[in-house]
């Protein structure tokens, strides 16, 4: 990488999810790292580097950088660094100024949204300008979508090496998943993606292939029209299954993954994303209760309502709240064998802490790839706009040195 001032910018340290990403940078990253935190406030971040020194009294205190989400500021920050993490949401409010500066100026970068109709906007208006700027712009690093997405990368990885073929299809749930809340950042986001957005819009991102960089596969695997209806499926070896609230935008990132990795995961490869549920009922009930409440928040009374009731935007759940808070995926890949019985590969991910320490820890990790791995990554990816996939077990790896978990086995049928 050419000689930059700073590794790494945090954009936006006084959010509740920059927060956790600025500290788990003060606890876990080296050292040695030229850093800094920049947003709007001077005098807040200047309250979160001082609260971040008694962390870590070893590390050197990150510069503070006053930045306004405007191109004559934007350009010259993405100058001046090599990576940003961007934690600045609702990301489709004020995030689009800072993805055309890091793919203008070749800068790479890390989010965590989960906004899919945005993320078809940036795709459409600057994957290519990052490709040809060699940026790498690497979004939804966070609870949505990277665990779905390294995990089912994870068990294609499996199918070639032990299988020695490409995958048909991975099947991924959530099998648990304790939580003490939602941010009032994650809360605002789902609001206002209802206030801005048209509902032919939202209806686009319900494409599972939404954010393909290829045309879908032919011949996708269909579902018995008893499980359309009623929103549950039972599926070997992780039991039943309903809708699952982040299905959409995880479905969408694991098939751009496998749009722009087609030699990794085959020409045919097929992903769908659910939530465990106990039994039959349980997992109607919840299915429909979801399908409800995301029609009654097309309502703008109902949002109006709602607003009253939740965090404001840079709060979340207390700490102490939150110290059984833990989450876990199961998946289940099938090999694209011309057998009636093909092989499967199980796999699992195992993460203890908050959804929201989770995400810092994964965009601080992530750019430590970028850092450490940046040639690598731009062969595998070929630039622009991409996965966490594309980051590979270099990913895997450092999130299991920080309490992430993922395992993966051969079955036999």
């Amino acid at each position: 990488m050419e000689s930059k001032p700073y590794d790494l910018v945090v954009l936006g340290p006084t959010g509740y999810t920059g927060r956790f990403c600025a500290e788990h940078i003060v606890k876990s990253l080296p050292t040695s790292l030229k850093w800094a935190l920049a947003g709007r406030s001077l005098e807040k971040i200047e309250n979160i580097a001082k609260d971040l020194k008694t962390l870590n009294p070893d590390r050197a205190d990150p510069d503070v950088l006053a930045v306004q989400l405007i191109r004559e500021e934007l350009h010259p920050l993405a100058q001046k660094t090599k990576v940003i993490i961007n934690c600045v949401g609702p990301y489709h409010l004020y995030s689009t100024p800072v993805v055309e500066a890091c793919a203008s100026n070749g800068t790479h970068y890390v989010d965590a949204t989960g906004e899919t109709p945005w993320l078809k906007d940036i795709v459409e208006k600057y994957h290519e300008t990052a490709k040809l700027n060699g940026a790498i712009i690497i979004p939804s690093l966070g609870i949505e979508s990277a665990p779905a997405d390294m995990l089912a990368w994870a068990v294609v990885k499996r199918v070639r090496e032990d299988l020695s073929c490409h995958t048909r299809e991975v099947i991924c749930a959530i099998n648990e998943m304790k939580s003490s809340g939602a941010s009032g950042g994650t809360l605002s986001t789902i609001l206002t993606v209802f206030d801005t957005l048209s509902i032919s819009d939202i209806l686009k991102s319900a494409n599972p292939f939404a954010l393909a960089a290829s045309p879908p596969p032919q011949n996708v695997p269909s579902e018995p029209i008893l499980a359309k209806l009623s929103g549950v499926r039972s599926v070997r070896d992780i039991g039943f299954l309903t809708t699952s609230p982040s299905g959409l935008a995880d479905v969408n990132i694991v098939h751009r993954s496998s749009t722009l990795m087609p030699e990794f995961y085959g020409p045919r490869f097929y992903f769908r994303q659910f939530l465990r549920a106990r039994n039959v009922f349980t997992g109607i009930l919840f299915h429909y209760v979801f399908l409800i409440g995301v029609l009654l928040l097309l309502l703008p009374p109902v949002r109006t309502l709602v607003r009253k009731y939740v965090y404001a935007p840079g709060s979340g759940p207390r700490l102490e709240d939150s110290v059984n808070d833990q989450v876990e995926y199961r998946a289940v890949a099938t090999a694209d064998q011309d057998t009636p019985k093909p092989k499967r590969v199980l796999g699992g991910l195992r993460y203890q802490g908050t959804m929201y320490a989770f995400t810092g820890m994964s965009m601080a990790e992530a750019a430590m790839v970028l850092l450490e791995h940046e040639g690598k990554v731009k062969k595998v990816s070929r630039g622009g706009i991409v996965t966490s996939a594309t980051l590979g077990q270099e990913f895997l790896d450092r999130w299991e040195n920080v309490g992430c978990h993922v395992q993966t086995q051969v079955v036999d049928n």
